[in-house]
């Protein structure tokens, strides 16, 4: 491929028969420069990153691909304004300079521009007011000097408590003296991402083995389990990455790391008036925290987010509590006209986060900063922290360190600008908008899979925006092993119940080889 150029066709493709054979080959005793452990969003950027600086690469994940954490996020690509109420003027710097990146060459097809709505009302102490527009305007400078233009995130401006109405419509007008309109980014959906990058990373010559679990890291790999077949191997290499996020210490003694819960809440737009922009509400008494109600592509609006320390051992199933739903809806309630109830919650969903362990505060003071550790038993590199907004900076620097020891040969870090699989501009207006926003320039070969059946091309069932095609894509380009695969995190029919049922409905009919789990 010519440089600048994303990369496109069978090369990306991750199917069963490609993961066989790189299985097949690393249990055979192949050795890699980089093993790296974990398939979230970190990982696989590290994965990509060390594969385009010419080093082999194998990448194993336990479960699917954005499994975890990297599923649940916000799916915000932004600035960092929070941390600028707190001063932390580094962590908002690194955001503003990623989200960059990440919306003029990385991923231009998956991130939209996000219109943020800070309602101001006349029981609001002014203070506050003027504080959040401070950050805002200094969140602006960054946004200049990162390189993203005003036509893509225009700068902010104060409006009137009619144009507010205009652009949440669901907003309670009582009191509304205007509003503070600021933009950011939104990012379509981060598991796509996730497997762009994977992808990306493939054609880059990167094995990618999702289902394979590193039970052990030994100095020279890793020892693994393949779970599809339930044998164990070693697996050698010259480097071990470890980018399991909030798991990081289950393989590296030396990681402490304290899991931060955030809670999010889905409801149909109609609930909330269908508004044209995020509504973003400081909540009470904490300075620098926010609660929002974000609307979707796909006629959802989801609530967000609370940031709390997750307490017990259970780190793969994180659910919403009772506690946490409740105190979302009425804090989002206090600007709405019509106050939401649990009645109006479609769907829920909630995240880890990693972060470094610090003092006893709550999570939500500890520190958005990553840090890259070396093993000192093991020599692997662990990368830990940091958000998704900068899976790249944290992914490169995990690599950097790699690359620093004697003999490795990398080249330098070729990430800052290169495009993912489906990045190209898209010359397929003809093609269905939800491929559009989800495949970029692949939407046409997307669209083609239908063939002779043009039903394939239409939501699955009533109420449903997922289309047949992208079951077929799921499997055929994409990884998906398993009917969890396509329903939860491929297609994300998971966040409805009842989305989630028509889908596998429709894939039982298109794909019925794939395995349940």
């Amino acid at each position: 491929m010519r440089s600048g150029e994303a990369p496109r066709g069978e090369p990306t493709f991750l199917t069963a028969a490609r993961r066989d054979a790189d299985l097949e080959a690393l249990a055979g005793g192949l050795e890699v420069d980089v093993l790296v452990v974990g398939g979230g969003v970190t990982g696989a950027g590290a994965a990509l990153d060390a594969a385009t600086r010419g080093l082999s690469v194998a990448l194993v994940e336990r479960g699917d691909l954005a499994m975890g954490t990297s599923r649940f996020s916000s799916k915000l690509a932004h600035g960092g304004l929070r941390y600028l109420t707190k001063l932390q003027f580094g962590i908002a710097w690194e955001s503003a300079r990623e989200r960059a990146r990440l919306s003029n060459a990385i991923a231009p097809h998956l991130i939209r521009a996000l219109p943020q709505l800070t309602p101001v009302y006349g029981d609001h102490p002014p203070p506050l007011t003027v504080l959040l527009e401070i950050g805002i305007r200094i969140g602006d400078a960054m946004r200049a000097l990162s390189g993203t233009s005003r036509r893509r995130l225009p700068p902010m401006r104060r409006v009137s408590a009619a144009e507010a109405l205009l652009w949440a419509p669901g907003l309670r007008a009582e009191r509304l003296r205007g509003a503070i309109l600021a933009w950011d980014g939104q990012l379509e959906d981060d598991a796509r991402l996730v497997v762009a990058l994977a992808r990306t990373a493939a054609a880059h010559g990167a094995r990618v083995l999702t289902y394979c679990e590193a039970l052990e890291l030994t100095g020279d790999g890793a020892r693994v389990r393949d779970a599809r077949s339930d044998t164990t191997f070693d697996l050698r290499a010259r480097a071990v990455i470890n980018a399991t996020g909030v798991w990081a210490d289950r393989l590296v003694d030396d990681v402490h790391v304290r899991a931060s819960r955030g809670s999010h809440l889905l409801v149909p737009a109609a609930s909330v008036a269908t508004p044209r922009a995020m509504i973003n509400l400081a909540v009470p008494g904490s300075f620098g925290r926010f609660v929002f109600a974000v609307p979707r592509s796909d006629g959802l609006v989801m609530i967000g987010l609370t940031d709390d320390l997750h307490v017990g051992a259970d780190l793969d199933a994180p659910a919403v509590t009772v506690e946490d739903e409740r105190f979302l809806l009425e804090t989002v309630s206090t600007a709405l006209q019509r106050p939401l109830t649990a009645d109006d919650v479609v769907g829920r969903f909630a995240g880890l986060r990693p972060l470094l362990e610090g003092s006893a505060g709550a999570t939500a003071d500890l520190s958005r900063k990553h840090a890259v550790l070396e093993d000192r038993r093991s020599g692997a590199v662990t990368v830990v922290g940091g958000k998704l907004t900068t899976y790249r900076q944290m992914a490169e620097d995990a690599v950097d360190m790699v690359a620093a020891r004697p003999g490795v040969g990398a080249g330098p870090c070729r990430t800052t600008q290169l495009p993912l699989v489906g990045a190209t501009p898209a010359p397929y207006p003809s093609a269905p908008a939800r491929l559009l926003r989800r495949f970029g320039a692949e939407a046409g070969e997307i669209a083609a899979l239908a063939g002779d059946r043009p039903e394939l091309l239409e939501p699955v069932a009533e109420g449903v925006p997922i289309l047949g095609v992208e079951l077929l894509a799921a499997v055929q380009r994409e990884g998906a092993l398993t009917l969890d695969d396509v329903l939860d995190r491929r297609t994300r029919s998971g966040f409805v119940a009842d989305w989630r049922e028509a889908v596998a409905e429709a894939a039982d009919r298109l794909i019925p080889t794939l395995v349940p789990g």
